[in-house]
């Protein structure tokens, strides 16, 4: 389980991305660098870090599910993620 507050940065990232990605869009089409330059630096989508939704762990993380592999397997096995199956041959 990652830390509560590495998960919190991370959603107050999410949060702010959200909030300035309007004004970033027209700011970069008009090439207004300087006032793009003085926005936040966390405003920008690219400081996002993906995380499993569940435990919060970084690395690991399977884009489809939102899950990290650790708990993806732990699902899959107990039969908690439709349409996936433990192959078996």
């Amino acid at each position: 389980m990652a830390r509560k507050s590495l998960i919190a940065r991370e959603n107050k990232r999410q949060r702010m991305v959200e909030r300035y990605a309007d004004l970033r869009a027209k700011l970069k089409e008009e090439g207004r660098w300087e006032e793009l330059d003085k926005l936040p630096r966390n405003s920008n989508a690219i400081r996002l870090h993906n995380r499993c939704r569940l435990t919060g762990r970084p690395k690991g993380y399977m884009r489809k599910f939102g899950l990290c592999r650790v708990k993806f397997r732990e699902l899959a096995l107990h039969g908690k993620i439709p349409g996936i199956t433990k192959a078996s041959w």
